[in-house]
């Protein structure tokens, strides 16, 4: 099954399973009140359900969430009836203790014995629908609506790995009803085909074929009325995902190496603008003090300003508190010799230019705290790997590390949690920024936040 077609089925089964579980809510509700039953004690009398009817927007949202947390979405079209019980069993307790809780927080009274029907009622019903869906799948109805009849088209080679891999991933939805290369056999070969074994899609492997027998075979499935569905693995790449979009009406097979726009991305766009205002806000005070504490000991500026390289390489001015002697950069070069990063990187941990109001504020990191306004200004995140000097960028041996460039830079990564004296090898650096850029999301964003505080506040961070 098609990845969009798996999501749109997902989907509904989850709206389906939130709306039992939300009506085992009023079914439990409506047993208590008819039957009077008491568990523990308790009044026999229990107030209408409109009372009680705010908990169903708890429910409702957390009960496919606790599903697809055990994986009750990722499951095959016939799975075990043992995992079913299983992660159902989990969800339904973990759906009532979280009713439960919300009951004990505002401070709720509902009958001990509607909480445990509707534990009870859940489980039953969801596993009532997991039944008749496995039963209607297993008729020849059931079988016939839901398979998929496929044509593989290609090169010999390329079909039989193709059917290999199809089979290894056990897809109970999809039939192979036929194969074709293309190289050996006309094109009219695959309209035949399509007539015999009323197939509903073409698997078109075109890594080996010629381009103008790809668009026939397209055309004629397009007359045909049959899905194709064009394996876009012509390209062999490393690491970029593939994906399908269109540019003013052209189709488009996008390969991206960086995390795809998303309503999380949004999201993270969002927690920036709010998070480092609100930080803004709150250490202003600080702010204000550290500012006049560089002024009063050291002749200079308050704030270092210089070129970094952002997102894809573009140049911005990033801002520090001058944590340095005001001719630093010209001191860079005679103190070459003690740089202490393998790679282009410059780092020296107890640098002679640094001043003594600036070995506290970089020892707390609070010399970061002016890229607050960078943040703002959409050249920053609040998490993603660090910017560095345009120079530096520049002295870049190996181009692969220029990938590190495809996200905007941030005030604190991976490798700012990893401790100051543990990663000294610019390849280990750049190890663990591709490591975040292939894994991102907004939950590994929020881990690395939560690290960083620790490591703000002991001062052990990476600088």
């Amino acid at each position: 099954m098609l990845g969009r077609q798996r999501r749109i089925r997902v989907q509904i089964h989850r709206l389906v399973d939130a709306g039992l579980f939300s009506f085992s809510l009023w079914l439990a509700h409506w047993a208590r009140a008819a039957s009077g039953i008491q568990i523990f004690g308790g009044s026999r009398e229990i107030q209408p359900f409109g009372d009680y009817a705010w908990l169903l927007m708890v429910i409702f949202p957390l009960a496919p969430l606790y599903l697809a947390v055990q994986g009750f979405y990722d499951r095959p079209m016939l799975p075990s009836r043992r995992q079913t019980v299983w992660q159902l069993l989990w969800a339904t307790v973990s759906v009532s203790l979280s009713v439960i809780i919300v009951l004990f927080l505002t401070r709720t009274q509902l009958a001990r014995a509607v909480i445990i029907l509707f534990g009870l009622i859940a489980f039953g019903l969801i596993l009532f629908k997991e039944e008749c869906l496995r039963y209607w799948l297993q008729t020849s109805i059931g079988r016939a609506q839901l398979r998929t009849r496929l044509i593989l088209v290609g090169a010999g080679g390329e079909t039989e790995r193709l059917r290999a891999d199809l089979g290894r991933d056990s897809h109970d939805d999809l039939e192979i009803v036929a194969q074709l290369n293309l190289n050996e056999s006309p094109v009219e070969r695959l309209t035949d085909l399509l007539h015999e074994h009323s197939a509903n899609g073409v698997i078109l492997a075109a890594q080996h074929i010629y381009f103008d027998q790809i668009e026939k075979a397209i055309q004629a499935c397009e007359l045909e009325g049959v899905e194709v569905w064009l394996l876009a693995d012509f390209f062999r790449t490393r690491v970029s995902r593939t994906t399908v979009d269109e540019l003013h009406g052209h189709p488009m097979l996008v390969f991206r190496s960086t995390p795809e726009a998303s309503w999380q991305a949004l999201a993270k766009q969002a927690i920036d603008f709010t998070g480092a205002l609100a930080l803004l806000v709150i250490f202003s005070p600080l702010m204000i003090a550290v500012a006049i504490a560089i002024k009063l000991t050291s002749p200079g500026p308050v704030f270092f300003r210089q070129q970094r390289s952002g997102r894809n390489g573009q140049p911005f001015t990033m801002i520090k508190f001058r944590s340095m002697v005001s001719n630093a950069e010209q001191l860079k070069s005679e103190l070459a010799a003690l740089n202490e990063m393998a790679g282009p990187v410059f780092k020296i941990s107890r640098d002679p230019r640094t001043t003594w109001v600036g070995r506290i504020i970089r020892k707390s990191s609070i010399d970061e705290f002016p890229q607050l306004f960078n943040v703002l200004r959409g050249e920053m995140s609040l998490v993603g790997p660090r910017p560095l000097p345009v120079d530096e960028v520049q002295r870049f041996d190996d181009l692969a590390h220029r990938r590190r460039l495809s996200v905007k830079p941030g005030l604190t990564c991976l490798w700012q949690v990893s401790g100051r004296n543990n990663v000294t090898d610019f390849k280990e650096w750049v190890r663990l920024d591709l490591e975040y850029i292939d894994n991102w999301s907004l939950w590994l964003d929020f881990k690395i936040l939560c690290r960083t505080v620790p490591v703000v506040l002991l001062g052990t961070g990476a600088k």
